[in-house]
């Protein structure tokens, strides 16, 4: 029966401002319990994301946050616990206490928000990655020296501490390179995609004006992303794209990775709850695989222009990224043909309830 009550435009702006105030009570809730985490609570929380609570997914996003935007050393820890307990397996450290932390002033929060809200007119690649990097100016001014100590210290960094600054890359050289070497890889991926070399442009994001460390890494790992897609096996889809992140974050303590985690997790929880669990198992297998990759920063990659894709992989001991999705899911979703999203739409449902049933694996999904 429908209430006749229903459709008066009173009854509905009442039910519009009602969702709006548990939305604002929500992310109050989420600024207040942005703060030092124990690895048990980690645990917990994560149980009970896996099971479809909101709670659960509230704080998996604090804790990240508070790591990404008040203390980078508790990101290692902090992602290593979320990680294993979604996954079933892996290290799970105590999260230090007594870490040196930045404020999180509400001028920070205003931005994030305004980050998060983006998402209802539609991000692309671009432009969420150009959203999340203006965070960086809205940080408390402590936090600079503590992301670049973090990165000093960070074992998968330590080539900033000693190298000049990369100059850009040469693209005629990887037009010469020989077929199937990783220089024409590279060369056809930017070409045949119209991708910018260097994803985003290093003057104009300010990279200049950072500590050489943080300076070096950031230049670096723009530079590379690609070259990292195409070595450690990420396509350059939506999926891709999340889980190179949570890789790069595992492999170089890259803070950038690391506030863009913690936004797309808040847009999860507050603006696509249902593909949550998706998007963590995503993004999980994305840091398994760089905690367990052997450091991508070390290798000088302009030395590996005209050799093979197999042949680097082999030689440097990298495994090629194997995730439980396919990795056009996003696309599929949006742009498949019916019968596909039907079927992949049946299997995400049914691994999502055995997600949920399952107390310490994550299951397997039906082959596609």
């Amino acid at each position: 029966m429908t209430n006749e009550n229903s459709n008066r435009p009173g009854t509905q702006t009442g039910a519009v401002r009602q969702g709006r105030e548990i939305d604002m009570d929500r992310r109050q809730q989420l600024q207040a319990l942005t703060c030092h985490t124990s690895a048990q609570d980690i645990a917990q929380a994560v149980a009970a994301a896996r099971r479809g609570s909101g709670e659960g997914r509230l704080r998996m996003t604090a804790a990240v946050a508070w790591a990404a935007f008040a203390c980078p050393d508790a990101c290692q820890a902090v992602w290593d616990n979320i990680a294993s307990a979604w996954l079933g397996s892996g290290p799970t450290p105590p999260v230090p206490t007594g870490l040196a932390e930045a404020p999180i002033e509400d001028s920070f929060w205003q931005a994030f928000w305004a980050v998060v809200d983006g998402h209802d007119d539609g991000y692309d690649a671009l432009t969420i990655t150009e959203a999340v990097a203006s965070l960086g100016a809205a940080l408390h001014e402590d936090f600079g020296p503590l992301a670049e100590n973090h990165a000093r210290n960070h074992p998968g960094a330590q080539a900033a501490l000693s190298r000049d600054i990369p100059g850009y890359t040469d693209m005629a050289v990887l037009q010469r390179c020989p077929p199937d070497s990783l220089g024409h890889a590279l060369y056809r991926l930017i070409i045949d995609n119209g991708y910018d070399p260097e994803v985003l442009q290093r003057d104009a994001i300010g990279l200049d004006q950072l500590p050489h460390v943080l300076h070096y890494l950031n230049a670096r790992i723009l530079q590379m992303h690609e070259v990292w897609h195409l070595v450690a096996g990420y396509e350059t889809t939506g999926t891709g794209e999340i889980a190179i992140s949570s890789f790069q974050l595992a492999q170089f303590g890259h803070n950038y990775s690391s506030m863009f985690l913690a936004a797309v997790m808040a847009i999860g929880t507050f603006k696509e709850p249902r593909s949550f669990a998706v998007l963590m198992q995503v993004i999980n297998e994305g840091w398994q695989h760089g905690r367990r990759t052997p450091w991508m920063m070390d290798i000088e990659w302009e030395q590996e222009w005209e050799n093979s894709l197999p042949d680097i992989r082999a030689r440097y001991g990298i495994n090629h990224y194997q995730g439980v999705f396919p990795p056009d899911l996003m696309e599929a979703a949006a742009q498949g043909s019916l019968w596909r999203k039907l079927r992949l739409g049946l299997q995400v449902v049914r691994w999502a309830s055995q997600l949920r049933r399952s107390t310490v694996t994550t299951p397997p999904l039906v082959a596609q």
